[in-house]
């Protein structure tokens, strides 16, 4: 039985809620075993094309638990590095998640909350939301998600988040290019349901194909990136998917994916 998540299932896409509202959906290592066991059960439903990250109450993700944060300072290296690979493991889930992931922002977003957000491949986030990277403040530092950070919004304005440990407001984010939109409350659910149900209407296997080539060239050189591109291009173009797409929009009709 779940104990801080819950699965929405809505239409073709899925929807995994942050629940635990008091405690603003703090991580904790019953909550991010769940959410990574959550995403592998999803993965395997090819009636599920598209996930849906969002919270309960009013924040979506406060950060770390304060159980946890207290706890740091008395656990042997081993046990603190076994909870740092934990959130990594689900960080780096989320990123080479082979459906698109849209994280719904309905309050804050810290710390390891932004975190979260940070690895989804959309974000959409109330116009009141807040989000930082607040680590520095308590002496703690935001080692395991500026790997992606960097990636998301450039080294520079990466540099201003983890640095000055500041809060920012959904505005300043999407400047940043750390949200795509900014949203009214009242809209977020609706607005992150038109994403999902449009995500859906493109190839599942070019979607999953598409994040893999972007994650692997993100980190590769020139050569090396252009070469696997022209390899990946080459296969993909005598897949099913493709020759299926190609002959829907020559008939100008819906394309039919199998699943």
């Amino acid at each position: 039985m779940l104990q801080t998540i819950e699965i929405q299932r809505k239409e073709r896409s899925a929807w995994i809620w942050l629940n635990r509202p008091k405690k603003r959906n703090a991580l904790n290592n019953q909550m991010m075993i769940e959410l990574i066991t959550a995403l592998d059960d999803l993965e395997n439903l090819s009636e599920v094309r598209s996930v849906v990250l969002a919270g309960k109450g009013d924040a979506f993700c406060a950060g770390l638990d304060l159980e946890m944060l207290q706890q740091m300072s008395t656990k042997t290296y081993g046990e603190n590095l076994e909870d740092s690979q934990r959130y990594a493991r689900l960080l780096k889930r989320l990123y080479l998640y082979p459906k698109p992931v849209i994280a719904a922002l309905n309050g804050p977003a810290v710390a390891g909350g932004c975190g979260l957000a940070s690895v989804c491949d959309f974000v959409l986030a109330v116009n009141t939301a807040k989000l930082g990277y607040t680590e520095a403040r308590i002496g703690f530092v935001a080692a395991v998600v500026s790997y992606f950070l960097v990636r998301s919004i450039g080294e520079r304005a990466a540099r201003d988040l983890l640095l000055t440990a500041r809060l920012i407001d959904a505005n300043e984010a999407l400047g940043l290019g750390l949200i795509n939109q900014v949203v009214s409350p009242e809209l977020l659910t609706a607005r992150a349901e038109e994403l999902a149900l449009r995500l859906c209407e493109n190839s599942p296997q070019s979607l999953k194909i598409t994040k893999g080539l972007l994650a692997r060239i993100s980190s590769a050189d020139l050569d090396a990136a252009l070469d696997y591109a022209c390899e990946l291009n080459a296969s993909v173009r005598s897949s099913e998917d493709c020759i299926e797409g190609i002959e829907a929009f020559l008939q100008k009709r819906d394309p039919r994916w199998k699943a």
